[in-house]
């Protein structure tokens, strides 16, 4: 990811506010294994039916926001929640 460290020192999440960092290789990977489990969700209810390939994640550990070509998708029914 390459984030500039300016912007990842000021994005949080739009709804809690909670601050954000890059998901760990680690942290990606648990996260698809529950995407492909069926036990993830966007904040609109929906399923999440596509991998990472890289994301952010609050400092709480509880909701993902994917980056997509080095971009913060940062729209709230688009959170991931973890569980």
């Amino acid at each position: 990811m390459t984030i500039a460290k300016e912007l990842l020192e000021i994005l949080c999440c739009p709804k809690s506010k909670v601050k954000l960092r890059p998901l760990t290789k680690e942290e990606m990977e648990a996260v698809n294994v529950s995407i492909a489990a069926g036990k993830c969700k966007y904040a609109d209810g929906r399923d999440v039916d596509k991998q990472l390939e890289d994301g952010l994640i609050t400092l709480d550990g509880k909701t993902v926001y994917r980056v997509e070509n080095d971009i913060p998708v940062m729209l709230v029914e688009n959170a991931i929640y973890i569980r």
